[in-house]
């Protein structure tokens, strides 16, 4: 049910005997390898074309921007991997974002503090996705269908709040949050690699990881185990918006203003992000590594096409290509 990114134990340690291994040549030769691996494929092909390309491509100051720049897409990549692995989706994603600096923004110009607009924007998007749970759990209805009419709710909630006007906020902590570091790396792109850990580390080693996986796979059978299914499917739609506010606060922080407007982007490669990194939009089988590398991978496609001053209105048909590809890619998962 995992990503070979993820926990992929050598053949000897699980007992295979060494004559039963595959040969390199079978194994490159092998499409559902390279369904396994296609986000790690692709990132490295780009990483080599756009090197001899643009040579610049490759400098330090340009391989940070990158980074810095894919640490939002990671975020929510991770929050749409729990809820595609219980064989939903989430289309709300980007207007959650959207929400939650709107709330960030209006509560930290009405003087309540950033610490207390930051946890009350988690705690909004947080309840958004536990309200998306619990009408598709409760209510039975496709997750497509509710997390569509979220969406457009959410979208007009923000406006009506903003006034459909920006709100500058000026906040040391999220200047420093934006633009510090910390050895090699910025502020964000610590917060992606902590949301990563923290994700392997649930799903992989706990028990609602073993639910989550198993809800996925087969609800019915997981039910007849005992798994509280709606509870699960009710815990990943939270995980998304949590993760939705997380993107908020790091959206803020690098613009420098809560914009009442949807960058429907977010949620079109966060989606791509998934499915690049092997997850079954199926259900029942994720990894959390594959969508980051799947995010860094997109980040990489369209700052690549930057530096190569190719127009912005050719990038979205990128970006769409290579999704449509690795869904193609994923008929040979297995």
């Amino acid at each position: 049910m995992s990503n070979p990114m993820d926990n992929a134990p050598a053949a000897h340690s699980a007992g295979v005997p060494e004559e039963s291994r595959p040969s390199l040549s079978a194994l490159l030769l092998d499409p559902s390898f390279w369904a396994d691996w296609a986000s790690v494929v692709g990132l490295v092909g780009l990483v080599i074309i756009f090197g001899i390309a643009q040579p610049v491509f490759l400098s330090a100051a340009n391989l940070q921007a990158l980074l810095l720049a894919s640490a939002i897409l990671v975020v929510l990549s991770i929050g749409q991997t729990f809820v595609v692995a219980t064989s939903g989706i989430d289309l709300s994603m980007a207007a959650a974002v959207m929400l939650g600096a709107v709330i960030l923004g209006l509560v930290s110009a009405g003087g309540y503090g950033i610490f207390i607009a930051c946890v009350l924007c988690v705690l909004a998007t947080s309840a958004l996705g536990f309200l998306n749970g619990l009408i598709i759990t409760v209510g039975k209805i496709p997750d497509f269908v509710v997390t569509l009419g979220t969406l457009s709710a959410i979208t007009g909630l923000g406006l009506i709040l903003s006034g459909g006007e920006p709100t500058m906020v000026g906040s040391t902590f999220l200047l420093k949050l934006a633009s510090g570091s910390f050895g090699p790396f910025g502020y964000p792109v610590w917060v992606a690699i902590a949301a990563v850990i923290v994700a392997h580390i649930a799903l992989y080693h706990t028990r609602f990881g073993v639910h989550l996986l198993a809800t996925g796979g087969q609800v019915e059978s997981a039910g007849a185990l005992g798994i509280r299914t709606n509870r699960v499917k009710i815990a990943a739609y939270t995980i998304s918006g949590f993760c939705a506010g997380i993107a908020a606060i790091l959206l803020v922080a690098r613009i420098g203003s809560a914009e009442p407007q949807i960058n429907t982007s977010l949620l079109l490669n966060s989606v791509a992000a998934v499915v690049l990194g092997g997850v079954s939009l199926f259900g029942g089988r994720a990894s959390i590594l594959g969508p980051a590398i799947g995010a860094l991978m997109l980040t990489a496609l369209v700052n690549g096409l930057t530096l190569l001053s190719v127009s912005a209105f050719y990038q979205p048909l990128a970006v769409g290509a290579i999704v449509v590809l690795a869904a193609l890619i994923m008929r040979y998962q297995k």
